[in-house]
């Protein structure tokens, strides 16, 4: 055993990353099986058994479709309506309401993968996701039987209430046959995933995403206890979760000032305000590549990002929506005696 497998479970344990310290002990006890220590490995292996929190679930080694996939504990503001219907996901997992099959839709960068990341965290279920890369077969025939393969592995799980299994934008392989350009082929796909999801044990939390809702078998969608729309976000709920994530940035680039107002104020002046995703990179480019010594030059950057057009940085028009001189300033990188002189000519 090496010094890194030692130092790989202190580090796992002190991220609560219980998937990998459990893989990182059964990499410990097969090296003291190796070496012929049986009585070591075989206690590691029942410490390991005996252990809730640390059973196996899936052996992801010995699975061809099925991938672990780790949960997140990073912040992931949501608006109310999206946040109350993950809570009723939570509560009717918690309680075996018998409801195990969540679709989540609308467009990229709404939160939909994170938000399973959450959902497994809270309920301490290890999450899988399936790899579409390896179901999907340019043979004829191949895919649908992909499929039934991927629904036999998801069937083996060893305990099945401790698991959800992710398909992560299912449209991949089961979209409309109808409109399916390749009719018989998406037919025979479609066909086999509505029969696993007829078939797949009630004790597992099955959870899709599509951002092409609109181009689903309309078969496929009844199959799903509960739809859940991820692109119910008002302008207001935009606005406070750029706050949100502004708040989060700013503790990772000390140098950057804090100026909530004329950020809400940039925000606001958006004709459409991207979804989080999209949301979150403009904000993180923005303080990323600002001027370190000019603790606002983020916002002059991020403004300028969003401008359309330069009369967005004409400075009567600046004021005109309700810009202030000092803002102005902050915005354009030209001094308030200046802009203060060019607004009264």
């Amino acid at each position: 055993m090496k010094k890194k497998n030692v130092l790989n479970l202190i580090k796992y344990h002190a991220e609560r990353n219980d998937s990998a310290f459990r893989d990182e002990a059964y990499e410990i006890a097969k090296y003291f099986d190796k070496n012929n220590d049986y009585q070591l490995s075989e206690y590691i292996m029942a410490l390991l058994s005996d252990a809730n929190t640390f059973s196996p679930q899936i052996d992801a080694s010995e699975n061809v479709f099925v991938k672990r996939m780790e949960t997140s504990s990073k912040p992931l503001p949501l608006p109310n309506s999206i946040k109350d219907n993950i809570l009723g996901i939570i509560n009717a997992i918690g309680h075996n309401a018998g409801i195990n099959k969540f679709l989540f839709e609308g467009p990229p960068g709404t939160g939909k993968t994170e938000s399973v990341k959450q959902i497994a965290r809270i309920l301490e279920r290890e999450l899988f996701i399936v790899d579409f890369d390896s179901v999907i077969d340019s043979k004829l025939g191949q895919t649908s039987k992909n499929i039934s393969l991927l629904f036999s592995e998801i069937s083996s799980v060893t305990n099945p209430h401790k698991v959800i299994i992710l398909f992560d934008e299912i449209d991949a392989i089961a979209i409309d046959r109808i409109n399916s350009n390749d009719l018989r082929e998406m037919g025979r796909a479609t066909s086999s995933v509505l029969k696993g999801l007829d078939s797949l044990n009630d004790n597992i939390v099955l959870i899709a995403t599509t951002n092409l809702y609109k181009a689903f078998d309309k078969a496929l969608s009844r199959r799903f206890d509960a739809v859940i729309d991820f692109s119910n976000y008002t302008k207001q709920d935009l606005i406070e979760i750029g706050e949100a994530i502004l708040n989060d940035m700013l503790q990772k680039f000390k140098f950057a000032g804090r100026n909530m107002r004329l950020f809400k104020k940039i925000l606001e002046r958006m004709d459409v305000i991207p979804y989080p995703g999209e949301l979150k990179n403009l904000i993180r480019t923005s303080i990323a590549f600002s001027d370190p010594s000019n603790e606002f030059d983020y916002l002059k950057k991020l403004y300028i990002n969003v401008s359309k057009n330069n009369e967005n940085l004409d400075l009567k028009h600046m004021q005109s929506n309700g810009f202030t001189v000092r803002e102005i300033e902050i915005l354009t990188g030209i001094s308030k005696s200046q802009v203060s002189r060019e607004l009264k000519e």
